[in-house]
């Protein structure tokens, strides 16, 4: 049986090969040497598949995956191939997943002021209106507008290591830009079960009716404050981030009207309190870079461009989060960045993570441009220091009843404001004193700062942006702060009574200026005076911290606004 089966098989593979003929072997040797080319041209295609680099997404995969039409560069002749930091800057776009995705326009910049020094007669330098151009354009999703061009980013220094500012290049707008996603919920570590905590003993805070350190009337609430405040010193852990390099990162500026953020970074980073040293024991993790000497390394003079600051901004968020987990954990929601800078907001806009999930505290607290988010971020204080040696110098006024001048106000006409406000009381009125630059005539006899220590009200109008260093000199000279500048978020919302010391009018309102503050009667108008004398130790800032100043008010509404993202049924 054996030997019959062996005869048949051979009779049969003749048979295919034509009866056993030569050319029948050579027909089998041929189709063999076919298949055996097809299957190693089959294997390599398999080999060289698997062996390329995967893509990778930073953080959650779905959301923010990298979409394959935009992994591809643009290898015209025309353009010349990407460099590393061009590929590596494409890898970190959103996916769009709406039916409208935007357009990132070019942003123009005038230039800034060559210093963040000042005078009295222009207490709030402003960088220029960027509302000169338009800075987002809507366009459909399944748009094909080719105007736009690909992404494409000359080399620029690495965020993380050293650079050469002169190296810096102008680089293509952005092709797509996602519209804010929804703020997401992520598991808590062991380490924000404190958080939980806190938030839990904040919101049963004991009444606090008699605190010699703390005025109530200045408070929405002064038990939450003391009890926030309290949970804050016993819990807060900070990790501050070693990467990046000087002058940017880890080097403060500390004179000028941009202090405020230099004066943070300076004694966040001497503070032994809050800083640890281990990122798996810290609550918030800080961003040590300021805006002003990001502004004065890489902005190109008279160039009307800060896409160089944004995209260098953006890298280095994108370098921490792949060498570091703690980004990703929360797509940076228990980050914190301190700018002061006009362009603080603006910078953070190409990193759709930092701009929506990060803790901004800024200068610039303007929720009509749709950066700073009202509840999560916090506005920070624009102090102007003329000497850092002596920071407090010149603080205090006359009483009440020694202020003879109803209101006051001198400076550059910057802004919208300014110009009407001159419009309609520059010259009019012997008890508003309202000036442009303070003439020199007039400051020979009362200076600058004597005027606001003169003064019942000192009118705080915004310039270029909202923010103004004359709503804290106001304070520092114990006059009652007038703020003019719609849709600016007061410092420290979230815990002052902002009523209780200042006066806030709409810009409509300008021309009934006088009418409103006499309305003001002269009982409620002590009060206030001397609620802003109480306010005074609140935005003072000290060589040492103290408890409850500038630095740790800055502070706690950073921490106060984590506790807030945190969900109650967490």
């Amino acid at each position: 049986m054996k030997a019959m089966g062996h005869t048949t098989r051979s009779a049969m593979r003749r048979s295919e090969c034509g009866g056993g003929s030569a050319a029948g072997w050579r027909r089998l040797r041929r189709r063999r040497s076919l298949l055996a080319a097809l299957l190693t041209s089959a294997a390599a295609a398999v080999f060289l598949a698997f062996s390329r680099p995967f893509g990778t997404s930073i953080g959650f995969a779905d959301p923010y995956a990298v979409p394959s039409s935009r992994r591809t560069a643009d290898l015209s002749p025309s353009r010349p191939p990407p460099s590393r930091e061009a590929s590596h800057a494409t890898e970190f776009v959103s996916k769009p997943n709406s039916a409208a995705t935007v357009v990132l326009s070019p942003l123009v910049a005038p230039s800034p002021s060559p210093n963040g020094d000042l005078d009295d007669t222009d207490s709030d330098y402003s960088s220029p209106d960027l509302k000169a151009a338009p800075l987002w354009t809507e366009v459909a999703a399944n748009s094909t507008d080719t105007d736009v061009p690909p992404l494409f980013v000359e080399p620029l220094p690495s965020p993380l290591g050293n650079y050469d500012a002169t190296q810096v290049q102008y680089v293509s707008p952005e092709p797509k830009m996602l519209p804010l996603q929804p703020l997401v919920t992520v598991p808590l570590t062991l380490t924000d079960q404190r958080l939980i905590y806190a938030k839990g003993e904040i919101d049963h805070a004991p009444f606090v009716y008699d605190d010699p350190e703390l005025y109530a009337p200045l408070f929405l609430n002064v038990s939450v404050f003391k009890r926030s405040y309290e949970l804050m010193e016993s819990i807060l852990k900070v990790y501050i981030y070693k990467d990046g390099s000087r002058p940017i990162f880890h080097r403060p500026e500390l004179k000028g009207i941009y202090a405020s953020e230099g004066w943070f970074m300076k004694l966040m980073h001497e503070n032994k309190n809050f800083v640890v040293k281990d990122p798996n024991k810290a609550h918030l993790f800080y961003l040590p870079y300021s805006a002003r000497r990001l502004e004065q390394a890489l902005y190109v003079l008279n160039s009307h461009n800060i896409q160089p600051l944004m995209i260098f901004l953006r890298n280095y968020v994108n370098e921490i989060s792949v060498k570091y987990p703690f980004w990703n954990r929360t797509r940076g929601a228990d980050h914190f960045l301190v700018a002061c800078h006009d362009w603080g907001p603006y910078t953070t806009k190409w990193h759709q993570e930092l701009r929506q999930n990060t803790i901004k505290a800024l200068c610039n607290a303007d929720v009509s441009e749709g950066v700073f988010i009202r509840g999560k971020d916090v506005s920070l204080p624009e102090t102007s220091i003329r000497n850092p040696r002596r920071p407090l110098r010149d603080i205090g006024g006359k009483p009440a009843s020694q202020r003879t001048i109803l209101a006051f106000f001198a400076g550059q006409m910057h802004g919208r404001v300014r110009p009407i406000l001159l419009q309609y009381w520059s010259g009019r009125d012997e008890n508003i004193k309202i000036y442009g630059p303070l003439p020199k005539g007039v400051a020979k006899k009362m200076s600058y700062a004597e005027h606001m220590k003169s003064s019942k009200f000192c009118i705080c109008p915004m310039g270029y942006e909202v923010n103004s260093p004359r709503i804290v000199e106001a304070i520092y000279y114990e006059c009652v702060p007038v703020v003019i500048a719609d849709n600016f978020v007061l410092p420290f919302e979230e815990v002052l009574d902002w009523h209780a010391f200042s006066v806030v009018i709409a810009e409509k309102d300008i021309a009934n200026l006088k009418d409103i503050l006499l309305r003001i009667p002269q009982s409620e108008y002590v009060t206030m005076q001397m609620n802003v004398k109480k306010l005074q130790k609140h935005f003072l800032w000290h060589g040492k911290p103290v408890k409850y100043d500038i630095f740790h008010m800055i502070l706690h509404s950073i921490w106060f606004n984590r506790l807030n993202q945190i969900p109650a049924d967490q």
